[in-house]
C-alpha cells in the first residue's frame, strides 16, 4: 500500500471513528452507564440476564432486597428504556432490552466468572 493510501485509509478510519463517537452517542452512552452504575441496578441486570426473564419476587429474592427498593431500580431501568416488563399470567418478568447495556452485563459477569475460576 502506497503513502497516499494509507494516509487515506488512516483518514477515514479517523473519520469513522469520530462519526460513532459523536456528541450524541456519547451523551446517550454517558446516560446509560450512570443508571447502571447503582449496585442494585447492576446486580438487578446481572441477576436478569442470568435468570433470563425473572419476575421482582425471584429479583428479590437473589439480590436480598426489599421489593419496593427493587420496583424501584426497576422503574429507573425500564424509564431509561434499558430493560423493559411483560406480564405473564400473574408475574410481571424483566428483560434486558438495550443491545449496548445487554454486551456491557455480558462482560461484566465474564469478568466475575474469571474471578471466581
Amino acid at each position: 500500500m502506497s503513502d497516499v493510501q494509507q494516509l487515506e485509509t488512516s483518514d477515514e478510519s479517523r473519520e469513522f471513528a469520530e462519526a460513532r463517537c459523536s456528541g450524541d452517542v456519547l451523551n446517550d452512552a454517558s446516560q446509560k452507564l450512570k443508571v447502571c452504575g447503582h449496585p442494585v441496578r447492576l446486580k438487578l441486570l446481572c441477576t436478569i440476564l442470568r435468570q433470563s426473564d425473572p419476575c421482582v419476587s425471584e429479583l428479590r429474592v437473589s439480590l436480598n432486597q426489599p421489593q419496593p427498593v427493587i420496583s424501584q431500580h426497576l422503574a429507573v431501568l425500564k424509564n431509561k428504556g434499558i430493560v423493559r416488563s411483560q406480564v405473564m399470567g400473574n408475574k410481571r418478568i424483566y428483560s434486558i432490552v438495550d443491545p449496548f447495556i445487554r454486551r456491557l452485563v455480558q462482560n461484566v459477569r465474564e469478568k466475575a466468572e474469571e474471578f471466581e475460576a
